[in-house]
Parts: structure tokens; sequence; C-alpha cells
């Protein structure tokens, strides 16, 4: 019997923002939560942080620097209740 462990994907999530100093991964994965998925900077500007959730879709943004962004990246997007954007991804 798989657990629930054995049924989580690894997703990486990734940000071009070459003047940011501090990029968070936010999203319904992680109850919206700004503190918990800091975001890492290669030399090139390029932020990741991998995360493993269970299969599902799931809505995301990012916190640069304390502005929030959706995925310039992905075009799959819906609004939230503040009339902005928020990303969307379905994990398999």
């Amino acid at each position: 019997m798989p657990t629930k462990q054995g049924q989580k994907r690894r997703v990486i999530f990734s940000l071009s923002a070459p003047g940011a100093k501090d990029v968070c991964l936010v999203g319904s994965f992680n109850n919206w939560n700004i503190n918990k998925h800091h975001m890492k900077q290669d030399g090139d500007g390029l932020w990741t942080k991998t995360v493993i959730i269970p299969p599902g879709t799931y809505e995301y943004k990012y916190l640069v620097d304390g502005e929030w962004w959706h995925d310039p990246q992905n075009q799959d997007v819906a609004y939230n209740e503040h009339g902005t954007l928020n990303s969307v991804i379905t994990v398999k």
C-alpha cells in the first residue's frame, strides 16, 4: 500500500527576477504562508524552489520584495478575490 509521501510529486518553481532581494513562493499548497517557501537565487537572477506536494490543482504567486507577481512563464491563470491573477498549476 503506497504511503501519502510516495504519492507526492517534486515540483520545481523558477522565476527570473535579477534585481530582487527576496522572493517567496506562496500558494494554496502552503496555505498562502509567506514565510514557508523562500526561494534561492543563482548568480544570474533566476530564483528557484523545489516543493514536494500531492497531485492536484493549485494556485500560486511569487512575493518579490513585497510585491505580488503571477508567474510570467505560466499562461494558466485564475482571478482571485482581490481582482488580480494567480497562476495555476496541475500536478499529476
